[in-house]
C-alpha cells in the first residue's frame, strides 16, 4: 500500500531525527573524534568504490535486482553481452565532457553545462527511441503535509536507531574528509542537531531519512562551494525546478546522471593517501584496507 509506505517513511525520518537532536543536545558529538584518519580513508575509498559500482548499471543500461557488491559485479559481468550502447555512449559523453571541461575551463560549472546540453540532445534527437532511459515526469509543486503514524515506532526504533547511528558517521566522516586548510573548524554537535531538525521538519512532507552525503558532498566541493550558502542556493533551485523546471528535467538521461555521480566519486579513492599511510605505519595501512573491505563486502551501516 503506497499510502502505508509513505506514512512508514515519515514516522521513521521523525524518529531518526529526534534521536539525532536528543543526541546533540546530550553532546554526544565527541564520538565523531574517535574515527581514525587511516580509517577514514578507507572508508571515504570504500563509499568512492561501492557509488561507481552502483552506478555502472546504469551507465551501461544494463538491468538486475541490486543485492551486495559482489552480486552487483558478478550481474554487471554477465550482463556484458546485453548492453545498451546508445546508453554507454551517453554516460560515457557526459563523463568525457565533465573531465575536459574541468581540465581545460576549470572555471565553468561543468555539471550544469554537460547536463544541460544532455537534456537538449535527449528533447530534439529522440534518444530514447535507441533505448535511452530517461528521467521521466516529475512531479510538480509542494509536497503534501502529511501526519507520521505514531503507532509504527515501537516496530521501528531498531531502524530508526541504526539509520541515525549512520547518518551521524557519515555526516560527521565527510565533513573530516572534505575539511581544507582554512575552513572553520568542525562542529559534530551541531552537525547532529542541524540533521536532527532537517529530518523532524521533513518527515512532515514525505521526506526519506538522511544525512551528509559523499557523493553529493563531492559534487559540491568540486564545484567550488566554500560556505552554507551554495545550499542556500542548492535549495533555491529545487524550488524553482518544483515549480518551473520539472518538466525539462524529463528529459534528462539517467546515464547523464550516473556520469556525473561516477566523475565526481572516483575523487574519493586516493591512492596517494594509502601509500602514504604505508610509509608511516604499516599497521594503520591494514586497517584502512580493512575498511575499504568492510564497506564494500558488509556495506556501510553493518
Amino acid at each position: 500500500d503506497p499510502a502505508a509506505l509513505m506514512s512508514a517513511s515519515m514516522t521513521l525520518a521523525l524518529m531518526v531525527g529526534m534521536i539525532l537532536a536528543v543526541a546533540a543536545i546530550l553532546r554526544l558529538g565527541f564520538v565523531a573524534n574517535f574515527i581514525s584518519e587511516p580509517v577514514l580513508t578507507g572508508f571515504k575509498a570504500g563509499i568512492g568504490i561501492v557509488v561507481i559500482v552502483d552506478q555502472i548499471p546504469k551507465l551501461l543500461g544494463l538491468h538486475f535486482d541490486k543485492g551486495g557488491f559482489v552480486h552487483n559485479v558478478g550481474e554487471i559481468i554477465g550482463g556484458l553481452g546485453h548492453l545498451s550502447w546508445a546508453t554507454l555512449a551517453v554516460g560515457g559523453g557526459t563523463i568525457a565532457g565533465l573531465v575536459l571541461c574541468e581540465r581545460w575551463r576549470p572555471r565553468w560549472p561543468a555539471p550544469l553545462i554537460v547536463v544541460g546540453l544532455m537534456i537538449v540532445g535527449a528533447a530534439f534527437l529522440g534518444w530514447e527511441r535507441h533505448g535511452v532511459e530517461l528521467v521521466g515526469a516529475i512531479p510538480t509543486g509542494l509536497p503534501s503535509l502529511g501526519m507520521p503514524d505514531f503507532s509504527l515506532m515501537e516496530a521501528m526504533w531498531p531502524a530508526a536507531a541504526g539509520i541515525a547511528l549512520m547518518s551521524f558517521a557519515e555526516t560527521a566522516a565527510v565533513g573530516r574528509a572534505f575539511i581544507a586548510e582554512g575552513d572553520p573548524p568542525l562542529r559534530p554537535n551541531t552537525e547532529l542537531f542541524a540533521t536532527g531538525i532537517a529530518n523532524i521538519g521533513g518527515a512532515f512532507f514525505g521526506s526519506m531519512a538522511g544525512g551528509g552525503g559523499t557523493s553529493q558532498t563531492a559534487v559540491n566541493r568540486n564545484a567550488g562551494a566554500k560556505t552554507q550558502m551554495s545550499t542556500v542556493v542548492t535549495a533555491i533551485a529545487t524550488l524553482l525546478t518544483m515549480f518551473l523546471l520539472a518538466p525539462f528535467f524529463a528529459s534528462m538521461p539517467n546515464a547523464t546522471l550516473a556520469g556525473v555521480v561516477i566523475v565526481y566519486s572516483v575523487g574519493l579513492i586516493h591512492f596517494a593517501d594509502f601509500r602514504e599511510i604505508r610509509k608511516i605505519r604499516r599497521t594503520e595501512f591494514v586497517w584502512a584496507l580493512v575498511a575499504v573491505a568492510g564497506v564494500i563486502l558488509l556495506g556501510t551501516l553493518k
